[in-house]
């Protein structure tokens, strides 16, 4: 019993989604002793509905994972090929065991409606005592994640919250950089480091989007409905960007995109696609608004305030030409319509 206690509050010690997965995995294995057990989240809409393994050890040694931020959909394996675990989801059962008893899986759905599994492979079919020690873990594991979720998500939109943010930057600008990303790890973090899906680029952009006369939907028609705008807005940002794109909110009308696009013009075409569903879409009572985005390429050791300031400036372009519209930092300043910058960059005040 002290064994299992003590695996639970190391457990709980956590402060991370990822460390929780592995964790938990970890406690499972070490109580157990199965041939495998793994944790597996459902990401993709519809049939491009894919399998991301978070975590995942075999006959006691850890397993090659996707835990990264980004991850390449198509690199993943299809919801599809995995009929238990879609049946454990679309059933809303709480565990379910093939006909010899030697596969269990277990429903993880948090409160934000993110969808995974919990598989346990042994060699024979669990016993009654050991499927209540289970249950109580996952009770436990499940309860924390909530926390983390309510720790790390805008409380109106449920995106994420401007806390979380700077690591996901960091992330970007170490994957840029691979001589820091050594130089800022000793070996024993590179032999327990997970291995990851191959990527197929290394481009990061952060996009900053701003509702355009924001202040007139909250003076014409209140601030419940402004919030309710806001609601929506996020919505709409979840059905238009990929699973793996970062979507935060940062305050007020300001929402802040990390996405992973081969160049440019990808990025361009999808915050693209964001400006038109949001003109497209109908608000209750308020009818339609715009957006104005300007977005940036994370560069090789930038600051998040750093990147955050060239995106603000390309805002305040789209702002002071039009509106409704997506302005590339970059490209304002090939052309000229923006000046380079001299000296330092400062911090930079957001509106």
């Amino acid at each position: 019993m002290s064994n299992v206690v003590e695996r639970l509050a190391d457990m709980t010690a956590l402060r991370d989604r990822q460390s929780l997965d592995v964790a938990l995995v970890q406690t499972l294995n070490d109580l157990l002793q199965p041939q495998a057990v793994l944790i597996a989240r459902w990401v993709g809409h519809r049939d491009q509905a894919r399998w991301l393994t978070c975590a995942y050890i075999e006959d006691g040694v850890p397993q090659p994972t996707s835990t990264e931020t980004w991850a390449d959909l198509e690199d993943l394996p299809q919801a599809s090929d995995f009929p238990m675990r879609q049946q454990v989801l679309s059933q809303q059962k709480a565990q379910l065991a093939d006909k010899s008893g030697g596969l269990n899986c277990f429903a993880l759905i948090a409160s934000t409606g993110a969808k995974a599994v919990l598989e346990i492979r042994t060699r024979r079919a669990l016993s009654t005592t050991q499927l209540h020690l289970i249950d109580g873990v996952l009770r436990l594991y499940q309860n924390f994640q909530n926390l983390l979720d309510y720790g790390e998500r805008d409380a109106l939109t449920d995106l994420l919250n401007r806390k979380t943010f700077d690591g996901a930057f960091l992330k970007a600008t170490l994957v840029r950089n691979p001589a820091a990303l050594a130089s800022g790890s000793n070996q024993r973090d590179a032999d327990t480091r997970p291995s990851t899906v191959n990527r197929r680029t290394e481009r990061y952009w952060l996009a900053m989007i701003d509702i355009d006369h924001f202040k007139r939907v909250n003076d014409q028609f209140g601030h419940l409905i402004g919030d309710e705008v806001l609601l929506l807005l996020a919505r709409v940002m979840r059905s238009t960007f990929r699973f793996d794109d970062q979507l935060y909110r940062f305050g007020g009308e300001e929402f802040v995109i990390l996405m992973r696009c081969d160049t440019c013009s990808q990025a361009d075409t999808g915050l693209q696609r964001l400006r038109s569903a949001t003109e497209n879409y109908r608000f209750p009572q308020v009818g339609t608004i715009t957006i104005s985005v300007g977005f940036t390429e994370i560069r090789p050791g930038d600051a998040p305030t750093t990147a955050i300031e060239r995106a603000d400036k390309a805002v305040y372009f789209a702002k002071e030409h039009g509106r409704n519209q997506v302005c590339s930092y970059e490209t304002l300043l090939e052309s000229g319509r923006l000046a380079a910058p001299i000296g330092n960059v400062g911090d930079v005040e957001l509106f």
